[in-house]
């Protein structure tokens, strides 16, 4: 049995819950039904005791909601700050959210401009053809093959499997193809942009590598033996190198051995391809869908049998196809990261510019009038220190933007914030 409070007391605490659940009525976020207070002069300590814990214990929940939901707002993240996901409501909301933003901003509306901020980058590709061009003119330093050498290179002589046109219909084409249906059904124009640019990047910065140490190593093929000497009949110098009667263009392309310039080609566009079709179908977001990997690994495993068919016809050894693939996919995962976010994160699906886009429109339409409570005030000032922060990391590479820096577990449960 306890016993009844002083009436000064008793109407102190009377006042200050009457504010409060006059507060709780009007909040919008959490909408009970509080039944009206009793004010009764023996009215038990332990009634008010009860209504000041239902009274903090709201104040700490609402006070966490405010939290998780102004730093997703502004974020964008699939995560809380406390590193659990969010429901799937949560998650569908948000992502009609930004589904509304795109088909404002076409190749029509904005074509124009998102190319011509881009201009030194064209121009660049435009470089990068006519550096092409010149390799594949001049000729490559004729390495030293002695008559011992010829064994592992009287290989037979015969035509591509894969010809030289269909190299960049399969690796640049297809690709773009490809981007121009994502295009027709999401229209982005920052997307398709950036894409097909990454996309020429990662073809001709390929390129230009493959040739001009394709040029500088100056290795035979397999099959050098009957470019340089057609009939069969092999001459030598005093030093025992060869003496090439056969065509000289067949001559020239034989000292073009290492690293192959078609499984280079191929896995520069078709990796691109396949990053690219990773973040746009989310396959590494933690649920377990296996049959998406199989739409990553189609382009590669296309990309794969290019370079085997290379070493099938004599035209290259082995570790030319290897060094060829290697370098191709090395640049694709270069110029891909330049525009897009990797493809495990969570934001993968989209460009930079997509989601810089998004936070200028909330910054012009946000009014700065708005009366915010204080905790939603703080987590918006915390989630914009963590873009900043996250923009000065990543640049180009896209290495920093799963950086957490919101509060943990341990410090929401003990008060802290």
């Amino acid at each position: 049995m306890t016993s009844p409070l002083p009436r000064s007391s008793k109407r102190t605490l009377l006042m200050v819950l009457r504010i409060s659940i006059l507060h709780l009525h009007e909040t919008p976020f959490l909408s009970l039904s509080v039944p009206p207070l009793n004010y009764s002069k023996s009215m038990a300590w332990s009634d008010i005791r009860s209504l000041i814990r239902f009274n903090f214990v709201r104040t700490r929940f609402q006070d966490l909601s405010s939290r998780w939901l102004g730093i997703s707002a502004v974020t964008g993240a699939r995560y809380s700050p406390i590193n659990f996901p969010l429901i799937n409501r949560k998650e569908e909301e948000e992502f009609r959210m930004r589904e509304v933003q795109l088909g404002s901003h076409t190749l029509t509306s904005h074509g124009y401009t998102v190319a011509r901020s881009h201009k030194h980058d064209w121009l660049i590709l435009l470089l990068l053809v006519v550096i092409e061009i010149i390799l594949y003119i001049i000729h490559p330093f004729y390495r030293f093959v002695g008559k011992d050498m010829m064994t592992d290179l009287k290989y037979p002589l015969k035509s591509n499997t894969v010809p030289v046109w269909a190299v960049p219909i399969y690796a640049v084409l297809l690709p773009m193809l490809i981007f121009l249906i994502v295009y027709i059904r999401r229209r982005d124009i920052y997307d398709l942009h950036h894409s097909i640019l990454g996309l020429l990047f990662s073809v001709l910065v390929t390129a230009v590598l493959t040739d001009a140490i394709k040029n500088a190593v100056g290795r035979p093929r397999p099959d050098f033996f009957w470019r340089c000497f057609p009939d069969g009949k092999a001459v030598y110098d005093a030093l025992g190198g060869v003496f090439c009667h056969g065509d000289k263009k067949v001559i020239k392309e034989g000292h073009k051995s290492f690293p192959s310039g078609h499984t280079a080609w191929s896995f520069a566009g078709l990796g691109f391809l396949s990053l690219y079709l990773s973040g746009k179908i989310k396959a590494f977001d933690s649920t377990g869908h296996v049959a998406k990997l199989c739409i990553v690994f189609l382009p590669l495993l296309f990309a794969s049998l290019v370079g085997i068919s290379r070493v099938d016809d004599y035209w290259h050894h082995w570790q030319d196809v290897f060094a060829g693939g290697l370098l191709g996919l090395v640049m694709a995962t270069f110029c891909y990261l330049q525009f897009f976010p990797p493809p495990y994160h969570s934001e993968g699906w989209g460009p930079y510019a997509y989601f810089r886009m998004l936070e200028e429109s909330r910054g012009m339409t946000q009014n700065p009038n708005t009366q915010t409570s204080g905790q939603t005030q703080l987590a918006l000032a915390e989630a914009q220190v963590e873009n900043q922060e996250g923009q000065s990391h990543h640049g180009c590479m896209g290495l920093g933007l799963a950086r957490d820096r919101g509060p943990t577990l341990d410090d929401m449960e003990s008060g802290r914030r």
